[in-house]
């Protein structure tokens, strides 16, 4: 045990500055050991010995200690005992590394109430090393995980020049690199290293950006840092503690108290020892209270034994922190245990077992043995074991320095880190306030750059730690919906990024609707031009037996009318919402209706050729006219029925989510299933245009007083070249307008079929009477043909 913190040097080495807290450690396990020894239930009728050893804190000394422990055999040591031989200590990682390599090459156990370096559980070259305290492996991560949890991704480091800090340090760093933290620098402490290396260490933690500093020390290296903080007046830094003094009474007694307050580290938990306040307080009764029970001493006061114990309080004497203390407890009940366990073994077997110890012989190599099995549990309710590592289970109480209402500081836990805990859930928080550095409670932020708002990604900045990043927005259909997003979520392909790009939103559906301005105003040319028709429609009823009316082949132009009609109301199908009928009805229903058009000025032009053109008697040819116009009409038209029945049949148009065109909105359109089938209902209006128009051209100089034919042949110019134009526009058309441009190509071919062909008529019928009669019919026609004569 290291009761004193200092050696000097040169040899022979000399101890100084007696180390209340180590001592109390000391008396602790004496007291242990006297409990036991007072036992009845563990191990009766034998008593165990001691001898202390004082490693004053340093390598050096520890070795001196357990050479001293192993050499030769002790004269002081009675016949009848046997002296298996177990260590408990030390204190410092570096000091019990020096110590196990030396003991352990007598296979004698070593138990360590306080050597947390992770580097001593590696048992192939430490087999015969316990201890009762959490290996830093856990520690180390244990405090990564509080810095991440309170969002310091930027942090300075400061740690013992030894084994414990050294190894404790490159553990937090490793797991702080896993955690998103950024170390900003790494100084490192000796208590007996150099006053300017000191000196140069603190100059870089107060030039640091870093506001939370960990601090990875032993108590040695701690007294030395904090009297340079303070000499260079450093504060306003939130320290983050290691166990091995975050719960050190006297650095919160010192001057440099106002530094620490609202510190944080993990602690091994409290404990009660029943009876050792009483022990510890004996033994110091005279040094506490400057008296003495013997009158004989001169210039000292007599002990009255009415003095308050209570009242004393210095590191020795104060039990109301037992972490580490308890934890030699512990080791001295773990090797009794073990002892225990031999002892049943002997003398359950008359012959010599290699697992039993020899009644006369010392074997500490059985001592390990049984160390590794021991699992019993304290009168406190704590359970001891050691698992294959000799290592316990890691439990740590997250404390926090905070002022009382007297003003003196007290450790208040604040949370708890358990390992044994599934992945996740190993650190929770209790609902208590947390004091902050500079006794603030408002928490501190320790970051290289700022921090990146929701919609914005991080982007790295080339030669600086990733903890230093400017904050890059978010493309358009990405997200992020935390601060300090590394990388930005895309979101699911329906789905689209808002505003902020802070959350993903329904993609805008977008389709040819009646609300809009575009879709009014198409419906409302629809709308009209299928009025007009109807209203032509019914002048043609109205003067059904004029000579005009009956000379225009009144049959052909009601249906005519009629078809023109279902194409401008056809061009309805083609707005609002896709459905799967209106998408089989919105194609077939235009092509079927143009068909029928187009097939009914076929039959026209084809009449009035063969009217003028027949060389059978004139009587025959209004029924042959009659016969024919009926059969080409239902031919013409049956053959597009037809193709749009396959195609309805194999592979009908459907309603499609185009989510390629525009990546921020859905275009809901009509897939047109079979692009073969659609091709060939155009091809096939298309052809028909061609015959109609051809015919119409060779009967443009055929005598007729109203030139139908000539009409005819501009209608279907018209025509054709809406369609003509129709087609690059219709390919290269975005989203809704490509149904627009379809939608407009059917108006207009309409309107211009109803204007060259109905509305010379109207003008006639309407406007000019006068013309319409037999007679002006039969001398126009007349004359004509005697000029063509």
């Amino acid at each position: 045990m290291p009761s004193f913190s200092k050696y000097e040097t040169p040899e022979p080495f000399k101890c100084s500055r007696i180390n209340l807290r180590e001592f109390r450690f000391l008396q602790t396990m004496i007291f242990a050991i006297e409990e036991i020894n007072n036992s009845s239930i563990l191990l009766p009728n034998v008593s165990i010995g001691y001898k202390a050893f004082d490693s004053c804190g340093s390598t050096l000394p520890s070795t001196h200690a357990v050479m001293g422990l192993i050499n030769g055999e002790d004269k002081t040591w009675s016949k009848n005992c046997s002296s298996v031989h177990a260590i408990i200590g030390a204190s410092e990682s570096s000091s019990t590394i020096a110590m196990q390599q030396i003991s352990g090459v007598f296979q004698i156990p070593m138990i360590s109430h306080f050597a947390t370096c992770a580097c001593l559980s590696n048992r192939k070259e430490y087999p015969f090393f316990f201890r009762t305290i959490p290996s830093d492996y856990y520690q180390s991560r244990a405090l990564a995980k509080l810095v991440k949890h309170f969002g310091w991704t930027w942090v300075g480091a400061v740690r013992s020049d030894n084994d414990y800090g050294n190894n404790g340090m490159a553990t937090f760093i490793e797991a702080a690199s896993k955690e998103g933290i950024c170390v900003e620098y790494s100084e490192t402490i000796s208590r007996t290293g150099s006053r300017e290396h000191i000196e140069k260490a603190v100059r870089v933690i107060q030039r640091g950006t870093a506001n939370v500093l960990v601090a990875f020390l032993a108590q040695g290296e701690m007294d030395v840092l904090l009297e340079e903080v303070l000499k260079q007046n450093v504060t306003g830094l939130q320290w983050v503690g290691s166990e091995s003094w975050i719960t050190a009474n006297y650095l919160a007694k010192k001057r440099y108290s106002g530094i620490l307050t609202g510190s944080l580290g993990f602690a091994i938990g409290k404990a009660k020892i029943p009876g050792l306040q009483e022990f510890l307080f004996k033994e110091f009764w005279e040094t506490t209270f400057g008296c003495s029970f013997q009158s004989s001493v001169p210039g000292t006061k007599l002990c009255s034994g009415s003095e308050r114990l209570q009242d004393a309080d210095n590191a020795f004497t104060d039990v109301s922190e037992l972490r580490i203390s308890n934890n030699v407890y512990k080791a001295v009940y773990a090797v009794a245990h073990a002892l225990q366990y031999m002892a049943k073994c002997g003398s359950s077997h008359n012959l010599i077992s290699h697992s039993c110890i020899l009644k006369d012989h010392s074997e500490p190599r059985q001592v390990a043995k049984q160390l590794q099995n021991v699992n019993f549990t304290l009168e406190s309710g704590e359970q001891v074991y050691f698992d294959e590592n000799g290592d316990p289970v890691a439990t740590y109480e997250l404390v926090n320095w905070q002022r009382n209402h007297a003003g003196g500081i007290v450790f208040m836990t604040v949370g708890k880190y358990d390992a044994s805990q599934p992945n996740g859930n190993e650190f929770t928080m209790n609902n208590v306030n947390i004091t902050w550095a500079a006794e603030s409670w408002e928490k501190p932020l320790s970051v290289c750059s700022e921090n990146c708002l929701q919609g914005f990604r991080q982007a790295a900045i080339k030669g600086k730690p990733i903890c230093c990043f400017s904050c890059v927005p978010c493309a358009g259909g990405e997200i992020s919906d935390t601060n300090n997003s590394a990388e930005c979520s895309q979101c699911p392909p329906e789905y689209w990024s808002n505003i902020d790009h802070s959350k993903c939103v329904p993609k805008v559906i977008e389709f040819l609707s009646y609300g809009e301005t575009m879709g009014a105003l198409l419906t409302a040319f629809s709308l009209c031009g299928a009025s007009l028709t109807l209203a032509v429609l019914c002048v043609f009823f109205n003067f059904r037996h004029t000579p005009l009316v009956k000379a225009s082949n009144s049959e052909l132009s009601f249906l005519l009318l009629f078809s023109l009609t279902l194409c401008f109301l056809c061009s309805l199908t083609f707005i609002g919402q896709p459905t799967e009928w209106s998408c089989m009805l919105r194609h077939t229903a235009f092509g079927i209706a143009f068909a029928l058009c187009i097939s009914c000025i076929l039959a026209k032009t084809i009449t009035v050729v063969m009217a003028f053109k027949a060389k059978r008697p004139v009587n025959t040819v209004p029924q042959c006219s009659a016969s024919l116009q009926r059969t080409s009409v239902l031919g013409c038209t049956l053959i597009q029925v037809l193709i749009c029945v396959i195609w309805l049949a194999f592979d009908p148009p459907f309603p499609h989510k185009n989510m390629v065109y525009a990546r921020e909105k859905i275009i809901l359109e009509c897939f047109l299933g079979s692009p073969i089938a659609f091709w060939a209902v155009m091809a096939y209006i298309g052809l028909l245009a061609l015959l109609c128009f051809g015919f119409a051209f060779l009967a443009r100089r055929l005598p007729d007083n109203f030139n139908e034919a000539k009409f005819i042949t501009f209608s279907m110019l018209i025509f054709s070249a809406v369609w003509l134009t129709f087609i690059p526009a219709y390919v290269t058309s975005p989203g809704k307008f490509t149904v627009a441009v379809e939608i407009f190509a059917i108006l207009a071919s309409s309107f211009g079929l109803l204007f060259c062909i109905f509305a010379p008529k109207c003008y006639i019928l309407l406007l000019k009477p006068e013309r319409n009669t037999k007679k002006m019919l039969m001398g126009r026609n007349q004359s004509k043909h005697n000029k063509s004569m």
